[in-house]
């Protein structure tokens, strides 16, 4: 999961970095990498395509945020239990 969620921030990183370069441009046809390709787009379809793109990641990385907190606070619960349970004669980790 650790690798998922800074594969999505990481990809999402490079989209604002595209993101903000379009915007510097003043080109109307760009190169745009589909698959292994690039291909000569409108400036604007990019635009549209990289805030699609933006939107998909955002909402993974979201999705996996919370699939971590929610992992964590289990995590937190069974320590409690464990704890109680052993006392000081267990030492689980902190991550």
């Amino acid at each position: 999961m650790v690798n998922s969620t800074l594969e999505f921030k990481e990809t999402n990183d490079n989209l604002e970095d595209a993101s903000n370069e379009l915007i510097l441009t003043d080109e109307e046809v760009v190169r745009f990498q589909i698959g292994e390709v690039f291909a000569h787009v409108p400036s604007d379809e990019v635009e549209t395509r990289i805030e699609q793109m933006k939107e998909v990641t955002g909402k993974s990385l979201k999705k996996l945020e919370e699939e971590k907190d929610s992992v964590l606070a289990q995590m937190t619960e069974l320590k409690k239990i464990l704890y109680g349970k052993f006392g000081d004669s267990i030492n689980l980790e902190e991550d």
